[in-house]
């Protein structure tokens, strides 16, 4: 059942001071969720060890991509104190653990790092200070801190890269895992939480660090989904994009069903919570065999800009020159984890190839590859385009702008940033995801 934050077991006395919360990691989730607390009106006191980061946050300047909050942290930077000392931890009513939890190529989450700020922040916390441990970990992470129980909660985070703002500012439920969910909700917490007017569902713990990976297990199933039917279309004359209407209307899919082919799961988070569910079943014996499948279909969407080049003909032209516009695994972000143009370039090390992305590092791409700091100097002398990050700067490029620049006229585009009935009027060889090449 869902619980309103009106009609929760609320601790009674909604007028007391309101808590000063406290983020122990501010690398993505941890400073997003902390601008977003303090544009709701609450004292924030954000820590982390590296000094140059904090410095720069102390000038306002994220180190982070993320729309919004720059400005977010400019118009509400006198109520957050940024520090490098882990003491100023001791102020806060509630202290957050916020570190991001990196994951290897496996997808296998390293908890090291969340290892180490428990015992930093821990040791400089308050004793009567709530802790919420707010980074992804695996089930049964939670019950075996040392600390008191009724003062020790998870919270699920839901943060998505590019929408990180949007998300920490106006969330659709907090999902919090208890010892105890039948208890009443420490006042504290719940003072904190309601002002951000959601709903709040508790839960023991072990289901809220599972309500996670239950999310992004069912939208995995919609991606794979959409992924393997769009397939289908390329290769029988139907175009997936004419059939996503009729998807939304029906109640049991719904408008807001993801439904969007794509290029595989990247980013780390979806791939990490495979990982574990995969590992869950071969420990307890159940049967984890759609998960498989979801990662054997995501290996293979990965080479679809690959598998289409060749079959344009284009493995064996050597000399052609190639543009590639985006590099991160998706717009609105610096990460390349996973990313699907770096498994396109890694089958182009042989090639002329220029490349443009307004956010990835340079370090993101190889020797044989030339990096341009706009995208009308990738396409300059081009014979293929391929759009392989859906970078709305992207959209502006129009097909006037492609026959001026380009040599060539052959175009990949799978997120359909272009308008590929303009672009065959004009002659050229036009390939998107879930529809036939347009020649």
């Amino acid at each position: 059942m869902v619980l309103k934050s009106d009609n929760i077991k609320s601790p009674g006395n909604s007028e007391i001071a309101k808590p000063i919360i406290g983020f122990a990691g501010l690398t993505h989730l941890g400073l997003n969720t902390a601008v977003a607390s303090a544009a709701h009106g609450f004292q924030v006191v954000g820590y982390h060890d590296d000094s140059a980061l904090v410095a720069q946050l102390n000038s306002g300047k994220p180190h982070i991509l993320e729309l919004g909050l720059p400005e977010l942290l400019k118009e509400h930077q006198e109520r957050i104190n940024f520090s490098t000392d882990s003491k100023s931890l001791v102020h806060c009513n509630i202290v957050y653990i916020a570190v991001d939890v990196p994951t290897d190529d496996q997808g296998a989450s390293d908890l090291a790092p969340i290892h180490r700020m428990l015992k930093t922040a821990t040791a400089a916390m308050r004793p009567d200070a709530l802790l919420v441990i707010l980074c992804q970990v695996p089930p049964g992470f939670t019950r075996q801190i040392e600390w008191p129980a009724e003062q020790l909660y998870y919270q699920v985070e839901t943060l998505i890269f590019g929408r990180a703002v949007e998300r920490a500012m106006y969330p659709e439920r907090f999902i919090l895992g208890c010892a105890n969910p039948a208890q009443t909700l420490n006042a504290k917490l719940y003072n904190y939480l309601k002002a951000f007017d959601c709903p709040i569902l508790p839960m023991r713990y072990e289901s809220a660090e599972l309500a996670k990976i239950s999310i992004n297990m069912c939208l995995v199933a919609a991606v794979s989904t959409a992924n393997t039917l769009a397939e289908i279309c390329e290769h029988i004359g139907a175009d997936w994009s004419e059939i996503v209407p009729a998807l939304r209307l029906d109640k049991r899919i719904g408008q807001y069903s993801y439904l969007t082919p794509g290029l595989g799961i990247s980013g780390g988070n979806l791939e990490r919570d495979l990982a574990t569910i995969l590992r869950y079943a071969e420990k307890h014996n159940t049967d984890g065999g759609v998960v498989a499948a979801w990662v054997k279909n995501s290996r293979h969407r990965k080479d679809w800009a690959w598998d289409t080049f060749k079959k344009l003909g284009l493995e064996n032209k050597l000399s052609e020159r190639i543009a590639v516009l985006g590099l991160t695994y998706k717009e609105n972000t610096h990460s390349i984890k996973n990313s699907p143009a770096l498994v396109f370039l890694a089958h182009l090390t042989d090639r002329k190839v220029v490349a443009f992305d307004p956010a990835a590092p340079l370090e993101a791409t190889g020797p044989n590859v030339s990096r341009t700091t706009t995208a009308i100097e990738a396409l300059k002398g081009a014979d293929v385009l391929a759009i392989m990050t859906p970078w709305q700067e992207f959209s502006l490029i129009t097909t006037e702008l492609l026959l001026q620049n380009m040599a060539g006229r052959i175009v990949i585009d799978p997120y359909r940033m272009l308008d590929g009935t303009a672009l065959k009027a004009q002659g050229f060889i036009y390939a998107t995801l879930g529809a036939p090449v347009k020649e």
